[in-house]
């Protein structure tokens, strides 16, 4: 049976992590090879993606632990480059294992695509036009992708806007609301766009002008649920004991302060989307229509504010809810085309996007709480610096074993700076010449 809890998993090499990985999911250690394949990607196959491609470039890949998403363990691959993300969303996912794990679920999956229609002479006239064809249209735009229809997708419905205060004046908007099933669905909510074009304008009298979809997918969010009791937050650090209601209340009150002020919000979000970013990366998805997404979505009252909430429950344990729109995909693009982005689907083992969805929410709300509970507690330097001492180790030029005692020396003088961690080097090599 698959199991997200590997104890030790950071001590075992990394061969024997693979090996592990491997037994935990059960899948054939030739279906994990890509994870140790430098890059994943070969050149060749790279050229096939971008234009002007000289190579590849790289990031750390590592695996969450402990998580249990809507009752089923999961091993997480996240793509990322700073300390402690890791870490801390595996140890959140453990202690969330005490409520149930994290409960998800996801809106179908459902992309806005806007048309521009400049020019019209009658603006309530065009709109009212639009509305009468609409069932054509809708009819015309699941044309487009015989595929996608016969899977159950296409165009759902169509709705009219009307701005009237913009630099250039009024002008209307049509959204159309399409079905992309387990695609992101960028280009098929583009194709869309663009084969109801002259339709339109011939309903109009206008001028199309932009036909692009929206990354504020908010037809298609997700939504992840936590619950945690006090006695699973209580832990003791450097001597102190941290008793689990002040925890619990800590948390909370510095979820308020991202509630309330958009400068700390922002900062709140920034590592909401450590973990979201690292999940969609790894699996070959655009984190950067899923950043522009969550952002416009937090600011969606006119002020920006957290994309999570935290309070407590009638019997006292934590709660967590992490909202945001997430257009991510498992065919298409390069989650097909990237060796990485394959293995690491079939990894966490999804059928569906919307899946998907589920396990990169909850990875978001992971690590949010691992963010909250260290700042109301002992400090975000403590264990972050702790890693980041690695880094500077390694960019001094230590290599191998010296890595770690470099680190370590610099970790217990509470000094983890590039010149400190040169001159420990040096006196390091000098002792053992």
């Amino acid at each position: 049976m698959a199991t997200s809890r590997l104890p030790g998993f950071y001590n075992l090499s990394l061969t024997e992590r693979l090996d592990r990985l491997a037994q935990a999911s059960g899948l054939d250690p030739d279906d994990l090879a890509p994870f140790q394949t430098p890059g994943g990607l070969t050149v060749e196959l790279a050229d096939s993606m971008i234009e002007n491609v000289i190579g590849t470039h790289n990031l750390p890949l590592g695996i969450a632990l402990n998580f249990i998403v809507n009752g089923r363990e999961v091993l997480v691959p996240m793509a990322i480059e700073e300390p402690s993300v890791v870490a801390g969303a595996s140890f959140m996912a453990k202690l969330a294992r005490a409520g149930g794990g994290f409960h998800a679920e996801t809106d179908p999956p459902q992309m806005i695509g806007q048309i521009q229609v400049l020019g019209a002479p009658d603006l309530e006239a065009a709109r009212a036009a639009l509305q009468r064809e609409k069932e054509t249209l809708l009819a015309e735009a699941s044309a487009v992708d015989p595929v996608l229809k016969r899977l159950g997708g296409g165009a759902r419905d169509l709705e009219v806007r009307l701005l009237r205060e913009t630099p250039i004046g009024e002008f209307l908007v049509v959204h159309l609301i399409y079905d992309v099933r387990d695609a992101m669905g960028a280009n098929a909510v583009n194709t869309a766009c663009e084969r109801l074009a002259p339709r339109i304008e011939a309903l109009t009298g206008g001028r199309v002008h932009l036909r692009i979809l929206s990354n504020l997918a908010d037809r298609r969010l997700a939504r992840a649920r936590v619950r945690i009791p006090p006695s699973a937050l209580a832990f003791e650090s450097a001597g102190v004991h941290y008793a689990g209601e002040d925890v619990r209340d800590g948390v909370i009150a510095a979820w308020a302060f991202a509630a309330a002020d958009p400068y700390r919000a922002a900062t709140h979000n920034k590592g909401i989307m450590n973990g979201v970013d690292a999940v969609v990366i790894a699996t070959g998805n655009d984190w950067r229509a899923v950043e522009a997404g969550a952002h416009a979505y937090a600011a969606r009252s006119g002020r920006y504010t957290s994309l999570s909430t935290w309070g407590r429950d009638e019997e006292g344990n934590l709660v967590g809810e992490l909202e945001m729109p997430l257009a991510v995909g498992i065919v298409g693009g390069a989650t097909r085309s990237h060796p990485t982005a394959r293995a690491a689907l079939k990894l966490m083992g999804v059928r569906t996007a919307r899946e998907l969805a589920e396990i990169i929410v909850s990875v978001g709300l992971a690590q949010n709480l691992a963010a909250l509970r260290a700042l109301a507690t002992e400090g975000i330097q403590r264990g972050h610096m702790s890693l980041h001492a690695r880094q500077v180790a390694i960019a001094a030029g230590a290599r191998g074993e010296l890595i770690e005692k470099v680190a370590a020396q610099m970790v217990a003088e509470g000094t983890v700076r590039p010149d400190r961690a040169e001159a420990i080097l040096r006196q390091l090599q000098q002792a053992d010449s």
